[in-house]
């Protein structure tokens, strides 16, 4: 029910500059709710009204909104944690703290930071508060950028049909569960080759045209799986955000490019025994996608100073470092790969691969959430899928191929009796990453130019650390400030002086997703891999200082700037990895592929073990972390197990 009544609310509110308007009064009355009161409080003592963004009231109106699109459990930690906060500030100074002073709220917050529990949940606080009302202090400009970019190319013709309007019983010769970047390339391939193929996809099809008007929190929220409040638990917790729309996560992603290593081919074909990744056949794959979805490195007219700044940097130092590939074809350096790009300049799977498929004969069917598959015999017939409304409709087929994201194919194969093989839902590696900023004399405002647009990867082959410049939406990314109350406040109003790097490592496969419903993720960092997410610290802020930074900000809890490598050091050497704040974007390995049945649940040819005419092409394929941004590999790999399906029919 959760399902059906976000959905309406979404599409209430993408639709109806009124609803958006009001969103915060018009979709709670089914849910617990305390005094807002509380939120208030928090709001100002984490944004002072001395704030350029202390609008109280317009903070917490913008945070309320925002709730509006999480899942009930965390809408209620939230506010309980509102309420935990004012009962401390009665306790401590003897008054709320919406009424306290400034150096008071400094003091009740001081208080709930000294524990690890404590420390990640104000982080938590901040975080949502920070973009919430940064979204909202931005929008204008966010929007007059949107209006003002001319538009690169128009909406792909795609034959699309939200599931309400959808019949049930509809055969085909292969589903496709999931409209990603496996997904759609699956399904081209099939179709291309004749087969009658319908895509079944749990998020809604999103035009430029929304893109360019739609508020940029309402766009953030929508096109993310539970409004991007997704996250691993463990220590430390790790945010997570997943793409949910006609073209999953890459509408949505970065549009960095990398083709994977040969080293990690041949550790999957030798170790794993997965016979797709043998570099001899998947090379060829890899060129063929990347020449779909039109590659290129960021130009340097629109790359921005963030970008240029990392060049300039690992430069001085004589690492390596470029211009990132992306598949961009036209970017206008709006900074807004996160939140749909107003020029539909990124060319995501919903411009080429699955306008391709619909060409073919390819339908797609929106906003169905595939319940089960159908087994009769221990063959695949078909699925189960709910409609947004909450009824239940079935596609039939012999073929289908699982393409719901690693999170979410585990519990797919788990609602359809298919989840038994003991390493279903384990393996899972994310590419933690952990981001740093220099300060600059001169302003860099990371956010005027291309959202991930510079590599340095000086650090890659050895030690697994690949370096990104990479910025955020404007007003969305000052999470990365430290502090609270006044101190933030301060770094805010310098937030344009700030260039941004973040640093990710390849890990170890230490993570798993429970449960049928709902994913819960539990990854606990490991202590090589924290040591290595330390080194890209240290990494980040060496390429910063190079480039002149006159003081670098770690991103490590409770550690003042730094101004040279000893004080680098020095941070570094007594800081513990688990108190990061870690964010992760390339979840694989879930449900993974290789030779030996009991360490893999998928065949070496994308066929899932233990039915007949079920196969798996998404990032959970791969039995490790490739090193690099995914998407490419993820893409060619949905080739090759289409591939092996067009073998096998004929």
């Amino acid at each position: 029910m959760k399902f059906n009544r976000l959905a309406r609310r979404q599409r209430s509110i993408q639709t109806n500059p009124a609803a958006r308007r009001g969103s915060s009064q018009n979709i709670n009355s089914a849910r617990l709710r305390l005094s807002d009161r509380p939120l208030e409080a928090v709001c100002r003592a984490i944004l002072p009204v001395e704030s350029p963004m202390g609008d109280v009231r317009a903070n917490t109106e913008a945070l309320k909104r925002y709730l509006t699109y999480q899942p009930s459990y965390i809408d209620m930690a939230v506010r309980s944690g509102a309420v935990a906060m004012n009962l401390a500030s009665r306790a401590l100074i003897g008054r709320s703290l919406y009424d306290a002073t400034a150096e008071e709220r400094e003091r009740v917050i001081a208080l709930f930071t000294k524990t690890t529990v404590g420390s990640n949940a104000m982080e938590g606080l901040k975080a949502l508060v920070l973009l919430a009302s940064g979204a909202e202090m931005a929008t204008d400009e966010i929007l007059e950028t949107s209006r003002n970019a001319t538009i690169e190319r128009p909406d792909a013709k795609l034959d699309v049909t939200p599931s309400i309007s959808w019949s049930s019983g509809r055969r085909f010769d292969a589903i496709v569960v999931g409209s990603g970047a496996g997904g759609a390339m699956a399904a081209m391939e099939l179709a291309e080759a004749g087969l009658n193929v319908a895509i079944i996809e749990e998020g809604r099809r999103w035009t430029v045209e929304e893109f360019r008007t739609i508020h940029p929190l309402d766009r953030f929220a929508g096109l993310y799986r539970d409004g991007g409040s997704t996250a691993a638990l463990g220590q430390p917790p790790v945010v997570l955000p997943i793409g949910r729309a006609v073209g999953g996560t890459t509408v949505v992603n970065s549009g960095t490019c990398y083709k994977t290593p040969k080293d990690v081919l041949l550790h999957w074909r030798d170790d794993a025994g997965l016979g797709l990744a043998d570099p001899d056949d998947f090379i060829s794959l890899l060129d063929r996608v990347w020449e779909i979805v039109k590659v290129g490195p960021v130009p340097l007219n629109v790359m921005g100073k963030n970008g240029k700044t990392a060049i300039k940097g690992a430069g001085k130092l004589n690492w390596s470092t470029g211009p990132l590939d992306r598949n961009a074809p036209g970017c206008g350096g709006t900074c807004q790969c996160a939140i749909g790009c107003p020029k539909n300049a990124k060319y995501g799977v919903h411009l080429n691969a699955l306008p391709a498929a619909c060409a073919s004969g390819a339908r797609i069917i929106s906003e169905a959430r595939v319940s089960k598959l159908l087994i009769e015999g221990g063959e695949v017939i078909g699925v189960e899928a709910t409609r947004t409304d909450g009824s239940i409709f079935n596609v039939l087929a012999p073929r289908v191929v699982i393409a719901a994201g690693t999170t979410e194919t585990p519990l797919l194969l788990r609602r359809s009796g298919l989840g038994s093989h003991p390493m279903v839902g384990k393996n899972m590696a994310i590419h933690p990453a952990i981001g740093v900023a220099g300060r600059f004399e001169e302003p860099v405002t990371a956010w005027h130019g291309v959202l991930q647009s510079a590599y340095v990867d000086q650090l890659h082959e050895e030690h697994g650390i690949l370096m990104e410049a990479t910025a955020t939406p404007p007003g969305m990314g000052s999470m990365i400030l430290p502090g609270f109350g006044r101190r933030l406040v301060a770094e805010i109003e310098n937030a344009d002086h700030l260039a941004t790097l973040g640093g990710m490592v390849a890990d170890l496969s230490v993570g798993r997703v429970m449960g049928r419903n709902r994913a819960t993720l539990i990854y606990n960092l490991s202590k090589r891999d924290g040591k290595r997410l330390m080194e890209a610290v240290r990494g980040s802020a060496k390429v910063m200082f190079s480039a002149g930074a006159t003081e670098v900000l770690t991103g490590i809890p409770g550690q003042p700037p730094v101004h040279n490598d000893q004080e680098l050091d020095d941070v570094i050497s007594r800081s513990d990895p688990r108190t990061l704040h870690i964010a992760a974007f390339h979840p694989v390995g879930t449900v993974a592929a290789g030779s030996d049945p009991e360490r893999f649940p998928v065949e070496p040819s994308g066929a899932l073990r233990g039915v007949r005419g079920a196969w798996v092409a998404d990032g959970s394929l791969m039995p490790t972390c490739p090193g690099v941004n995914p998407q490419i590999t993820i893409m060619a790999l949905a080739l090759a197990v289409a591939g092996n399906i067009i073998k096998e029919q004929k």
